[in-house]
């Protein structure tokens, strides 16, 4: 447990998240189905309602960690997939309208949930409360200005900005390296969805198609949301920048997703 969450599995010496492995388990499990029904995607009997029951177990089970953000993310990858394979936007469209109650619980109703959106519309209203995290991250951000102050030599992360190793790696980066630093870690992200998007166009296999689609969406989304609650952009949600966050679950199943996106590469490339 941390921070009052039950996140992490423990076998022996070793503990990982199962949130991890419930990621990469759901992107070949869709990719898969996808892969097998591709005449019958369209198909709400057939298609849609058994990916939306699997999907359901899985998100219920993250949420009662509680996990929210890891769920929404999943859930996000599936939908993507289930997009480009040729689900109708209805299907969709009536599923996330479906959940906007059960959102509104889950987000308005559960009090430390409502207090991180209260902070990302003004961190700065209560700096040192509700608005701390955030208001830190921004702080660090800005002390860096153009080039940093220098590797090692942050402020923020000597336990004034919270999670400054893990959910807000970014704003330390920042803070050292500066604006030139911040940009060289996006642009290197940029750089491989952008390889991540060559792999996809060239797979012919449909299961390789689809794993490839789901793997470059997780690795992108999540460092979408990481970066953008660095900034300001998104409300505080804990999820790790990918490579660069301390945790070894993520670590580990983000090179299994590498790994399998550079097998299906190189299968092509035969």
């Amino acid at each position: 447990a941390s921070f009052g969450a039950r996140r992490w599995f423990k076998i022996g010496p070793f503990s990982f998240q199962p949130s991890e492995l419930a990621k990469i388990t759901m992107i070949i499990y869709v990719a898969d189905f996808l892969a097998r029904k591709q005449g019958k995607v369209h198909s709400f009997i057939e298609s849609f309602v058994p990916l939306m029951m699997i999907l359901g177990v899985f998100c219920l089970l993250i949420v009662k960690q509680p996990d929210l953000g890891s769920s929404v993310l999943i859930a996000s990858i599936v939908f993507i997939m289930m997009f480009i394979a040729g689900t109708r936007i209805s299907h969709l469209g009536s599923i996330f309208l479906l959940t906007l109650p059960a959102l509104y619980f889950l987000v308005v109703r559960v009090p430390y949930r409502w207090r991180r959106i209260v902070a990302f519309i003004d961190p700065w209203q209560d700096p040192q409360g509700v608005g701390f995290q955030l208001s830190q991250s921004q702080i660090a951000l800005g002390s860096g200005g153009m080039y940093g102050v220098g590797l090692g030599k942050s402020m923020q992360k000597l336990f004034y900005l919270p999670a400054a190793h893990t959910d807000f790696i970014l704003s330390i980066i920042g803070e050292e390296l500066g604006l030139l630093g911040t940009l060289a870690v996006v642009l290197l992200f940029i750089g491989l969805i952008f390889q991540g998007a060559r792999i996809i166009k060239r797979v012919q296999d449909p299961f390789g198609y689809f794993l490839s689609i789901g793997i470059v969406s997780m690795i992108g989304l999540q460092a979408v949301v990481n970066i953008g609650v660095s900034i300001g952009a998104f409300p505080t949600k804990g999820l790790p920048l990918p490579f660069i966050s301390y945790g070894g679950s993520a670590l580990m199943f983000n090179m299994i997703a590498i790994g399998l996106l550079l097998n299906i590469s190189r299968v092509e490339d035969l």
